[in-house]
């Protein structure tokens, strides 16, 4: 151990509450011992530091802080040196703020669409998302703040989080969820990460020894601090075991409790309690140490350019018709839609950021050389239809050479807590924009959404700009590409399918009940639509610039690839080079397409640039599940560089020696994900891949602690149930208002044993289990119980705080 003078002179009382948090955000502290206290905050694109009372969510009022483009906007950038720099500016307004933990970035995958949290996570795609994770990590840290990158693992829908258990094969959680946080952890050394609050195959993340010992600890070689997310401790003692250092945030002196009680029970030993607690000392101290005469001011305007550079080059071009892009000067502009007069441009739930300032498109489109004949909000953001500002909007457009749109998902459709329920934008912004293509048929849209929509209506348009979730300044760097001060140069970091239904998981998503069922497997986006051959709207990697690129001259060898790639326009630009790499007639089966590497490159119009991407240990391996390793199947793999994944310029070969023919499949009992036609698994061939049968999912019986609250539907209370109708009637008021209401939505999704890691110390385990009872029908026994509880609670507690006051 790293702090055996220290770890020898706690108590343990002292030792068994220093794993959870004080408060909200920070760590416990011990003046006799010299232990100081660290704080964590929210932000994967902004410091969320509460100005007074803290809370997970965000209802109080925060310190104003950069909003950057969320993390779904900066992966169509696909450039590690401008997440970096993100980071950077994240690490330098963390350590001015006084936050020591700055808890992102967000890389769970894009299973799907609906996930109401995707604006927080980087891409479909492990690699890219992994690189992008890695890169504003390492600019993090170089501030001498932790970057905790979460939510470890298999963290894919919002709906019932914290009461659902994702059943995955090992290849699939192999390959496809963790390869980022592989990433992250051996190329940027994250010196954190955040658990998950489900179950992976029936086991709390947070107390799941396969992830975080076998595989974060043993194999990665991870030796920083794992953090549960706020309330995703279930049971405290097993995660202490399986190498959770911090249970956050405040669960009150219970949950120290339940550490000594599994001491003497032999649940657990007092040296493994001593490894986690010297494991948390040693990031404690350390992250005190860097914070010392720390700037408590950070440049606010470079902070603001940084974040108007990073949407410029992450907005994506899907579309523009006979070059109606870049406006020529003096055009006569019409703009159009709420989103321009209020942005929308960041999402909801606790990576709420109070942006230092917010840029307009009414307050500065007046500084271009356009000619703007007015504005209209044309539409009202909650969804209701407005006949008299549709015709207020209509009229504006008949009277302007171009107008500009601008619309997309509304609040309620992308939130932390709540999932969509389709992929359809509101209809009233639909139907304005009919209205306005018969007034006007040179139409430009301005997309904002932070995940993929559906877009029937995309034929109305001459141009389309997805700027997704943009920041602060997004305003700004819509305008400058729009009037081509900006050369576009984003590429769709997700696949936009044609509808829902042609997504692979659709039959699958979201989980009915307990059980969220993984049965896809490695055909995850564009892995899925380019081997089953289903057509997309636009693909993976898709984006168009002002000028044209042209590709030769690739040569592969073992170490990697050359390309040549030439701007054969007439401006400066720049493009992403896009390697992909599959083998046909594979033993093992796999996506036709994998993306393997990438490199952004500005060139000068008329210029040539050679650019180099290296093969690495990922860039050939699968998860072989019977050697119980990663393997290199031989063979001669195609080597595929391209503009995106259908657009495949150059194609190389590579002969690649194999390390094994114990291969892992019998393709007679896997035919559907040979073939990658994955939407209709059946349950043998899914148990053939799990290696094991399907756990039942079905809620039966009584209700227990690990049930949502949401859950009280079932409930044999007549009081529990008019509980949950009267927390369902105010969840739909809020969604009905256009806004969510996230206190409703987290107490709607959470198990009932989130009252006991909560509540600050109010509710104890005992109390909860009296809940439960008394939702269960036993009212009089579980109401015995709470107000027992009650007081042997409160007065445990003031003894325990007595032996650590000192």
């Amino acid at each position: 151990m790293k702090n055996t003078d220290i770890v020898s002179m706690m108590t343990l009382e002292e030792k068994a509450a220093f794993l959870s948090g004080k408060g909200e955000w920070q760590t416990r502290d011990y003046k006799r011992l010299g232990i100081p206290s660290v704080f964590c905050s929210d932000g994967p694109h902004g410091i969320r530091k509460q100005a007074g009372a803290g809370d997970h969510l965000g209802l109080n009022e925060s310190l104003p802080a950069t909003c950057f483009p969320t993390a779904a906007t900066i992966a169509s950038s696909w450039d590690e040196e401008l997440g970096r720099r993100i980071g950077d500016a994240l690490g330098q307004e963390a350590m001015a703020q006084g936050v020591n933990v700055l808890l992102g970035p967000g890389l769970n995958i894009k299973r799907s669409p609906l996930c109401g949290r995707n604006f927080e996570y980087f891409s479909e795609d492990p690699y890219l998302a992994g690189k992008m994770a890695a890169s504003y990590t390492r600019g993090i840290q170089a501030n001498g703040v932790y970057s905790c990158p979460k939510h470890f693992a298999v963290n894919s829908q919002e709906m019932r989080r914290m009461a659902m258990n994702s059943v995955i094969d090992e290849r699939t959680l192999r390959e496809i969820y963790l390869t980022g946080f592989e990433i992250a952890v051996k190329e940027a050394h994250a010196k954190s990460i955040m658990t998950s609050y489900n179950e992976v195959n029936g086991t709390y993340a947070n107390e799941n020894e396969h992830l975080l010992k076998d595989i974060l600890r043993d194999e990665w070689g991870f030796d920083g601090i794992v953090i549960t997310d706020w309330g995703a401790s279930n049971d405290h003692a097993l995660g202490v075991k399986a190498g959770s250092d911090l249970e956050m945030p405040n669960p009150g002196l219970d949950s120290a409790r339940e550490l000594i009680e599994a001491v003497n029970s032999g649940k657990i030993t007092e040296s493994e309690i001593d490894l986690r607690v010297d494991n948390l000392l040693t990031a404690v101290m350390e992250l005190s140490k860097n914070a010392k005469d720390h700037k408590e001011s950070f440049d606010t305007e470079d902070h603001h350019a940084l974040a108007r550079k990073a949407s410029c080059e992450s907005a994506i071009l899907l579309k523009n018709e006979n070059q109606i892009l870049p406006l020529k000067p003096k055009t006569k502009v019409a703009i159009i839609g709420d989103f321009a007069f209020d942005p929308r441009y960041q999402g909801a739930g606790s990576s709420l950021v109070k942006p230092t300032k917010c840029e307009k498109i009414t307050e500065i489109a007046s500084s271009y050389d356009l000619q703007i004949v007015g504005s209209s909000r044309g539409y009202l953001r909650n969804g209701e239809e407005d006949a008299t500002m549709k015709k207020e909007a209509v009229d504006l457009a008949a009277t302007a050479d171009v107008v500009l749109y601008f619309f997309g998902l509304n609040e309620i459709s992308e939130s932390e807590g709540l999932d969509r329920e389709h992929m359809r934008i509101p209809q009233n912004q639909i139907s304005l924009l009919q209205e306005l293509g018969q007034a006007n048929p040179n139409l430009i849209g301005i997309i904002s959404a932070g995940s993929a929509i559906e877009m029937p209506w995309h034929h109305y348009f001459k141009a389309l700009l997805h700027m997704h979730l943009n920041g602060q300044a997004g305003a700004g760097a819509s305008m400058d590409i729009l009037t081509g001060k900006t050369n576009p140069s984003g590429r769709l970091a997700e696949t936009i399918p044609r509808r829902l239904e042609d997504t692979p998981c659709f039959r699958y998503y979201p989980s009915p009940e307990r059980t969220s069922e993984y049965r896809e497997g490695l055909f995850v986006g564009y892995r899925y639509y380019d081997t089953a051959n289903i057509p997309v709207l636009y693909p993976f990697g898709f984006g168009l610039s002002y000028t044209s690129f042209t590709y030769s001259d690739l040569r592969v060898s073992d170490k990697g690839i050359m390309v040549t790639v030439s701007n054969s326009g007439n401006m400066d630009g720049a493009e992403v080079v896009q390697l992909y790499v599959g083998l046909k007639n594979a033993n093992v089966y796999r996506p036709d397409k994998e993306l393997k590497g990438f490199k952004k490159v500005s060139i000068p119009a008329g210029q040539s640039v050679q650019v180099q991407i290296d093969f690495d240990d990922k860039t050939f391996r699968y998860w072989n599940v019977k050697t119980g390793k990663w393997e290199v199947e031989e063979g001669d793999y195609d080597i595929m560089i391209g503009k995106n994944v259908n657009d495949i310029v150059l194609t190389g070969s590579l002969h690649v020696k194999g390390t094994t023919t114990e291969y892992p499949y019998e393709k007679s009992e896997m035919e559907h994900y040979y073939s990658g036609s994955i939407q209709q698994v059946p349950d043998k061939e899914f148990e053939t891949l799990l290696g094991y049968s399907i756990p039942i999912g079905k809620w039966s019986g009584e209700l227990g602690p690990n049930d949502a609250i949401c859950q009280l539907y079932y409930s044999k209370s007549g009081l529990a149930r008019f509980a949950y109708k009267k927390l369902t009637k105010m969840k739909k008021k809020a969604e009905d208002a256009g806004k969510p209401d996230l206190n409703i939505l987290f107490i709607y999704n959470m198990p009932f044993r989130a009252m006991a890691k909560m509540t600050g110390g109010a509710v104890s385990r005992e109390m909860v289990s009296g809940i439960v009872k008394i939702v269960n029908g036993h009212f009089w026994t579980g109401l015995g119980r709470v107000i027992k509880g009650y007081f042997k609670n409160s007065s445990a507690n003031k003894k325990y705080e007595k032996k650590i006051s000192g």
